[in-house]
């Protein structure tokens, strides 16, 4: 684990896994982008159709603060709804007056994109895949006042304890844990959203990702009432949409949670199928980072960038690794699908790779 001044230069964090789908990957098995599949479902599509009778009047946001609240047992105060997780970001990066913002990398990287936009100066926390890519809290400087990890953590489907990330937490700096992914680890476990005994602690969701609501853009902050106040006054008016907030009221239903829970325990069986198809290529390179507990794997693969183009020709799209901080060309992350796909999948990337290479003969 290393801490590493960006100074400005390094991967492209604007590039995300639905680049790997546009324009000539429109036609590809989609493993590159983490939404899960055969989303939305019909009930939460009627939902949404069932708003557009209110188009004509401006956003009314109340009712879907006041159900995210109730889901999480907060008060309303500390609610704020965002256009997705990434407006969020932005609006920290915006809001914030901090001197040392510390990003824990391999992760999503749009907060560090969202500071450096600001006029931050970043420093990164590169965790070691030889740890597992596992937080030591220790290797983060006391200095931080504005310290970002995700958890689980894209792209590395790394679940930190909760217990382990709170020892982040300090009087005078805010902690952001990104929980864009936890609705899709069973029980929500080492999940912080809903607690109020951290100091500086802001929480962020994603409702797009388990609901495949990426098009419609909906999140949510959690946080103390005077970091929320402060992100509201940066948001411009009217910020999330009538069919967004629709979708928000219904995502945190009974009726959703529940779906969402059996949803994160079929996930869990598909990784589990995936990994397991996965291993059997250990001998031609591949390895997987484990335990994953994200709905998506992160690979280390000999010749990655060829093993991509390879898949893209068989009909597969995988998500680069290189654009990560911590990360380097040899790195990929697959999303997991069910397992007739992934049947498919493993067929194709048994022909992506390298061929074995032969043991030598014996001169005879």
């Amino acid at each position: 684990m290393r801490t590493e001044d960006t100074g400005g230069v390094g991967p492209d964090l604007r590039h995300h896994g639905d680049a790997e789908v546009r324009d000539d990957g429109a036609g590809l098995v989609d493993l590159a982008v983490n939404v899960r599949a055969d989303t939305p479902p019909a009930w939460l599509r009627e939902e949404i159709a069932g708003s557009l009778s209110s188009l004509a009047a401006y956003p009314d946001g109340r009712a879907a603060r006041a159900a995210v609240a109730a889901r999480h047992g907060l008060p309303v105060e500390r609610v704020l709804l965002t256009a997705g997780a990434a407006e969020a970001f932005v609006l920290l990066a915006r809001a914030s007056k901090v001197r040392r913002p510390v990003v824990v990398h391999p992760q999503f990287t749009e907060p560090e994109a969202a500071l450096r936009d600001a006029g931050h100066t970043v420093e990164r926390v590169l965790l070691r895949a030889e740890d597992g890519f596992r937080l030591d809290p220790a290797a983060v400087p006391e200095e931080a006042d504005l310290v970002v990890i995700g958890n689980p953590t894209n792209p590395t489907s790394v679940l930190h304890p909760a217990e382990t990330v709170v020892r982040l937490a300090r009087p005078g700096r805010t902690l952001v844990v990104d929980e864009a992914f936890m609705d899709a680890v069973p029980g929500e476990r080492e999940a912080l959203a809903g607690r109020t005994d951290v100091p500086g602690l802001v929480v962020l969701r994603s409702l797009t990702k388990t609901w495949g609501l990426a098009g419609l853009r909906i999140g949510y902050v959690l946080a103390a009432p005077e970091v929320i106040d402060e992100l509201e006054r940066a948001q411009p008016l009217w910020p999330v949409s009538t069919p967004a907030l629709a979708a928000a009221r219904a995502c945190v239903a009974p009726r959703a949670l529940a779906e969402a829970g059996h949803a994160a325990h079929r996930v869990a069986g598909d990784r589990a199928y995936l990994v397991a198809g996965l291993a059997s290529f250990a001998d031609r390179g591949v390895r997987v980072v484990e335990p994953a507990e994200g709905p998506f794997v992160l690979l280390r693969v000999p010749d990655a960038a060829g093993v991509r183009r390879r898949l893209r020709d068989l009909g597969y799209a995988v998500r680069r690794g290189d654009t990560f901080p911590g990360l380097g060309a040899e790195w990929v992350r697959v999303a997991v699908r069910d397992r007739a796909t992934v049947n498919a999948f493993l067929k194709a990337l048994s022909a992506a790779l390298a061929p074995r290479i032969a043991p030598p003969v014996s001169p005879g």
